[in-house]
C-alpha cells in the first residue's frame, strides 16, 4: 500500500515535471516568435497613403518578420504621433513646421527627414465648368473671397463654391504658402480630411472648386491649368509648374532596425522608388 502511494506520489510529481517543462517550452517559443515579429507604424499624409500601403505590402513581402501598419490622417497628425511615440515613421507632404519642431524639441525628438517623392497640387473645378485655365492670382483672389462668381472670369453666371483641404494636411499648407502668401482661407470654406473627400465634392457640385493631389486626378472632376501649364509628371520634371512639392518620411533621430531597412526599401530603385512611379508621383531616379 506504501509502495503504491509512493508510487502515485513519483507519477504526480513526473506528471508536473513535463508539464512545467512543456509550459516554459512554449512561453520560451512563444517570447521568441514575439521577439522576431516587429511593427512599423507609419502615419500621416493622406496624399502619402496610396504610396505607403503599397510600400508596406512589398516590405512585408521581404521581410516576413515585419507587420508594417500603415495610416492616414494628415501629415500634422503624423508628426504629431512620430512626437509622442506614436509611430515609428511620420508620412508628410510638407516640411515640418516652426510649431512642430518646438514640440517636439519639448519631448526630446529629433525628427529626421527624408524626402522620398515629387508631387504637384492640381486646382479642380466640376466637369461641366467651362473654364481650362487660372492665374495664380486668380486662384488666390477665389480662396480669398474676392471672386465669388465665375462669371467674373468668363464662365457661367454661377457662385463659386470653395473646397479645400483641413488644416491638418499638409496639402492644405503647401497651397496657403503658394497660392495665398500664407494669408487665411475665407471662413465658410468646406474644409475635407482627404484628397478622395475633396474629389467626390467638386465632382457633386456644378460651381465648386477645390485642389488634390496629383495621384487622385480622376475623370470625375476637371483640372484648371495654373498660369497657362497643367500640373503634370512631365511639367514636374521640367520645372515649368509653380504648384509642386516634395514628398517627406521622418523618424525620430537616424533610423535603426526595421526603420532603417524601411526607410532604405522606399529610396532603392527597384522597390520604394518602382512603387512611387506606378502610384502617379515623380520619384527620386526620374
Amino acid at each position: 500500500m506504501c509502495f503504491s502511494i509512493e508510487r502515485l506520489h513519483v507519477s504526480d510529481f513526473m506528471r508536473s515535471a513535463v508539464v512545467g517543462l512543456l509550459l516554459v517550452y512554449l512561453f520560451s517559443f512563444s517570447s521568441s516568435s514575439e521577439a522576431e515579429n516587429t511593427m512599423l507604424v507609419v502615419k500621416g499624409s493622406t496624399t502619402i497613403l496610396p504610396i505607403a500601403l503599397g510600400i508596406g505590402t512589398k516590405f512585408q513581402n521581404n521581410y516576413p518578420g515585419v507587420e508594417v501598419q500603415t495610416i492616414g490622417g494628415g501629415s500634422t497628425e503624423g508628426i504629431k504621433a512620430l512626437i509622442m511615440g506614436e509611430a515609428d515613421i511620420a508620412m508628410s507632404s510638407t516640411f515640418i513646421s516652426d510649431q512642430e519642431i518646438r514640440l517636439a524639441q519639448q519631448h526630446s525628438v529629433y525628427p529626421v527627414p527624408f524626402r522620398f517623392a515629387y508631387d504637384c497640387i492640381i486646382p479642380i473645378v466640376n466637369r461641366s465648368n467651362p473654364l481650362t485655365n487660372l492665374t495664380r492670382g486668380e486662384l488666390k483672389d477665389i480662396f480669398l473671397g474676392l471672386i465669388d462668381t465665375w462669371k467674373q472670369l468668363g464662365g457661367p453666371d454661377q457662385a463659386i463654391q470653395l473646397v479645400s483641404r483641413d488644416s491638418a494636411s499638409g496639402t492644405y499648407k503647401v497651397w496657403k504658402q503658394i497660392v495665398m502668401d500664407q494669408e487665411p482661407i475665407i471662413a465658410g470654406t468646406r474644409l475635407k480630411h482627404s484628397n478622395a473627400e475633396v474629389v467626390k465634392t467638386v465632382s457633386q457640385n456644378p460651381g465648386a472648386i477645390g485642389y488634390i493631389s496629383l495621384s487622385y486626378l480622376n475623370s470625375q472632376v476637371k483640372p484648371i491649368q495654373v498660369d497657362g501649364v497643367i500640373g503634370s509628371i512631365q511639367s514636374l520634371k521640367n520645372g515649368t509648374y509653380l504648384l509642386s512639392r516634395p514628398l517627406f518620411l521622418f523618424t525620430n533621430g537616424w533610423p535603426e532596425g526595421k526603420t532603417l531597412e524601411y526607410i532604405n526599401f522606399v529610396l532603392d530603385a527597384e522597390n520604394g522608388q518602382e512603387s512611387i512611379d506606378e502610384a502617379g508621383y515623380l520619384p527620386l531616379n526620374l
